[in-house]
């Protein structure tokens, strides 16, 4: 009995280490991460890719009304996986750092500054009591002033990563693990969402132009854009990822356990 109430205070104190060092309500929120649905990103030499899987837990839901996947800036794109309240909490602190930036000094902000101010009020949440953890993994990605395409991971812990194709949410390990298999540096934009696409196709039956969000950071113009559902409907025709005549929409409803939309 000691030895649970024990247990119980390392859990409910984010300020509290446990005897092995850990902080149990970080791995928590690691948790709720890893059971929202999957976000991923690419980087290739013309640009950065992001994708979200955007499934909906009814037939009712407005597909509109579900946003995992957000413009920060011009030049910078955000995708997310776990709690969508945290994350727009953090997007939009994104966006005013990256407006603030801009007020300032004149010029857009660099992707790696910007992430590290996001992953530094992150980790404010990690030592203050009375406070928790974001429940969510951001993905960042943007082109630098200097044409330099950038992907960066956010952490619960408030640690940036940065990487060239990378995976967050449900079944990030099998997602990964093809990405790490078929990912080329000398990819380009299209093949980027080629890669993403069928990355995400190979822990789905099918997959739905309005199932999933795919933007783009291009190095050319520097600038975010979303592709449409036709244009997404093409690349997965390409890869016979539709869905069959017969088939309906996907009744896989979202994890709101982890409350990702």
């Amino acid at each position: 009995m000691r030895g649970q109430n024990q247990q119980q205070a390392y859990d409910r104190g984010i300020t509290i280490f446990s005897p092995d060092g850990r902080l149990y309500q970080v791995e928590y929120a690691r948790e709720a991460v890893r059971r929202g649905t999957p976000s991923i990103g690419v980087r290739t030499s013309d640009g950065v890719v992001l994708l979200v899987d955007k499934r909906v837990s009814s037939s009712l839901m407005e597909e509109a009304s579900v946003e995992k996947l957000h413009k920060a800036d011009e030049h910078v794109g955000i995708a997310s996986a776990g709690h969508v309240a945290d994350a727009r909490q953090l997007v939009d602190f994104a966006r005013r750092a990256a407006q603030v930036n801009r007020l300032r000094y004149e010029e857009a902000i660099d992707v790696e500054t910007l992430t590290k101010e996001v992953t530094d009020h992150i980790q404010q949440y990690t030592q203050i009591g009375g406070a928790r953890p974001f429940g969510v993994a951001l993905l960042i990605a943007g082109v630098d002033l200097d044409g330099e395409p950038r992907l960066y991971e956010t952490d619960p812990s408030g640690t940036p990563y940065e990487w060239q194709a990378i995976a967050v949410g449900e079944d990030r390990s099998a997602i990964q693990d093809y990405l790490e298999d078929n990912y080329r540096e000398d990819l380009d934009l299209g093949e980027g969402v080629d890669l993403a696409l069928r990355a995400l196709g190979e822990v789905r039956d099918w997959l739905a132009p309005d199932g999933v969000d795919v933007a783009t950071v291009d190095v050319e113009s520097g600038t975010f854009a979303e592709l449409t559902d036709g244009e997404i409907d093409e690349y997965l025709a390409d890869h016979d990822l539709l869905p069959d005549e017969d088939e309906g929409r996907s009744s896989d409803a979202g994890e709101g356990g982890a409350g990702d939309e």
